[in-house]
């Protein structure tokens, strides 16, 4: 990590869980929710915050460079700010060789299992701002609601336990860095449930905030079906993406365009038909769903898609968006160029991409004035915006 981002707190993300519980084939934090694995869900609540802070997160050995390459799609270009390291064989190891690279201008650690990983923004940045009102240990709780028996080994009720005294505890848990530090050194290694444990048997005072609902920890199938749930009422489950699309004029009197032939005129150089209103609608819906771009989905090194028309590229965008959980809403693309005349023909190529799509499509044009190679007549270009939602 560079020593010259003084940033002063860390997020420590536990991503090392065997998911046996869950019942998944991989380690829980890389199961799939909606088209995001847990753990990049966690990251992008983190990466929301409106300061920098430093990421580390802790993966199973074998997924190091799966935790590298979900931090790097949801952190580009934050390289210095996020890094993965390995975790040990329990959790408290974990958080250990997390806390081992914290770089040194932090003050605040934060520690948070990426099963947590519909956590809101929010609950990270009260833990963070508690810390430093307070000095202490913070932990975010929730009340409990059941009624609570103490029993014997055999099921008997031996009392009843007085849930008012009682929270659910959530994280991310959050401590003054070289009193954490501290903790861990003391304690060695240990089976504490969770950091304020360590934290507290070293002598530090904890207290609690309010948690949030959405934080509930994803353990059993049932957690995973009540998560999918949740994102089914939620405004994050709506996503806007916006693509751009540039092709010049060839020499050849085949204009394919917004899913149209045009006689006449000449057509669009390309791997492909050319289409570039086709094309922009691919990469504004790949975009809101998290999933590349066209050029990554359908390269111009495939020989398949060779002269491929702009409802090949549209429909197999469908297809992937459908497999990875999300459904299109609306698309809206704004042509620029001055030809072909575009208004005698938009109701038509409206409907056309309507049905690729499997939903409205909106089309305008205009031009740019004699300004730049679309006003010299040398191509034209296309933005689009697509608005996606999961399923």
């Amino acid at each position: 990590m560079s020593g010259d981002l003084h940033v002063s707190t860390a997020v420590i993300v536990v991503a090392a869980g065997s998911g046996t519980r869950l019942g998944a084939a991989l380690p829980k934090a890389f199961v799939d929710l909606a088209g995001q694995t847990l753990l990049e869900r966690s990251l992008r609540s983190i990466i929301l915050l409106p300061y920098p802070v430093q990421v580390v997160v802790v993966a199973p050995a074998d997924f190091v460079s799966d935790a590298q390459a979900i931090a790097h799609k949801v952190a580009p270009g934050l390289e210095a700010l996020v890094s993965v390291v390995a975790g040990g064989a329990t959790r408290h190891d974990s958080v250990a060789e997390g806390l081992a690279v914290v770089q040194a201008s932090v003050q605040v650690v934060l520690v948070h299992d990426a099963a947590r990983a519909l956590t809101p923004t929010t609950l990270f940045a009260d833990v963070d701002m508690a810390v430093q009102a307070t000095g202490a240990g913070i932990v975010p709780a929730l009340p409990v609601v059941d009624s609570l028996k103490q029993v014997d080994v055999t099921g008997g009720v031996l009392g009843i336990a007085d849930r008012e005294q009682l929270r659910a505890a959530q994280t991310p848990q959050g401590f003054p860095r070289a009193e954490l530090e501290a903790a861990y050194a003391a304690a060695g290694s240990s089976d504490y449930t969770d950091d304020a444990a360590v934290f507290a048997a070293n002598g530090g005072a904890v207290t609690t905030i309010p948690g949030d609902e959405v934080a509930f920890k994803i353990t059993t199938a049932w957690d995973l079906n009540r998560a999918h749930q949740v994102l089914g009422g939620v405004p994050d489950a709506h996503r806007v993406g916006t693509g751009i699309d540039v092709h010049a004029f060839g020499e050849a009197e085949n204009l394919w365009l917004a899913g149209l032939h045009w006689p006449g005129e000449k057509e669009l150089s390309g791997h492909s038909d050319g289409d570039a209103v086709a094309h922009a609608i691919c990469d504004a819906l790949l975009s809101a769903a998290g999933l590349g771009d066209i050029g990554s989905r359908f390269g111009t090194a495939d020989p398949a898609y060779a002269n491929a028309s702009g409802e090949v590229f549209v429909r197999g965008t469908i297809e992937l968006l459908a497999a990875a959980g999300f459904e299109p809403i609306n698309v809206s693309v704004q042509l620029i160029g001055n030809k072909p005349r575009f208004s005698p023909r938009r109701e038509e190529a409206q409907d056309v991409l309507t049905e690729w799509v499997g939903a409205p499509v909106s089309v305008s044009a205009t031009t740019t004035d004699g300004l730049g190679f679309t006003g010299r007549g040398e191509g034209v270009a296309a933005i689009a915006t697509a608005l996606v939602r999961q399923r």
